[in-house]
């Protein structure tokens, strides 16, 4: 079985007063919150154990996740309390439950249908990154991918969707407490150590009110059909 981590220690201020007394992967989309999708999706894929990262507000997680039996899954909570560590700070921190293999790590604040059981990490590779094509909030995406292989530069670039898979190896060379993953991808990418692929399904990054409106009542249309 497979372990992952989600990433929801973030204060999401750009949801503006839905996150004042409530965290951005705890917001309701079609009856449940955003992490709860992504605890049973991950579940019907295969994994075992999910790691969360938690900052402000970090308790509810816990009153309404619990121990994660209600989906099938062990939860592990890596409290980081007010001050978090950054995306890469808060995935070295969680290494020590994370295992000696590659893990997947998903953003706690996305709507996806990937197949998370499809990732792998190739013999080469310390990172494997899902791409998207790049939505209109985002129109210069963050990455290339050349032949399988991530690089910073050229074009067409894509959006790091949230979604990839890591090994640990790729954090034990950085000494930080507080580091954000962009950084340490691109350095990685320069050495020919970061795999990709290009994702073109269903994914959205819920990171403004408006989104998260539209994703619910695109829902409630569908099941009304």
């Amino acid at each position: 079985m497979r372990n992952a981590m989600i990433l929801a220690a973030g204060h999401g201020k750009r949801m503006g007063a839905l996150t004042q007394a409530m965290p951005k992967p705890l917001l309701k989309v079609g009856g449940d919150s955003l992490i709860v999708h992504l605890l049973r999706r991950l579940a019907q894929e295969g994994v075992s154990k999910v790691v969360i990262n938690t900052g402000r507000l970090g308790h509810l997680f816990h009153q309404q996740l619990g121990d994660g039996g209600g989906y099938g899954l062990r939860i592990i909570y890596s409290d980081e309390g007010d001050q978090t560590l950054e995306t890469g700070g808060g995935i070295r921190r969680a290494l020590p439950w994370l295992g000696q293999d590659g893990f997947i790590v998903v953003n706690g604040d996305l709507w996806c249908d990937y197949p998370f059981a499809r990732l792998r990490l190739p013999k080469a590779s310390l990172a494997h990154l899902v791409l998207v094509p790049n939505p209109p909030h985002h129109p210069d995406g963050d990455f290339c991918l050349d032949d399988g292989w991530i690089n910073s530069y050229g074009k067409p670039r894509y959006c790091f969707s949230g979604i990839g898979i890591f090994h640990p190896r790729l954090f034990l060379s950085t000494s930080e407490a507080h580091f954000p993953l962009a950084g340490l991808l691109r350095n990685a990418a320069a050495r020919h150590e970061v795999s990709g692929e290009l994702y073109q399904g269903i994914w959205l990054d819920i990171g403004t009110p408006e989104r998260l409106e539209q994703l619910n009542l695109e829902l409630s249309l569908s099941s009304d059909r």
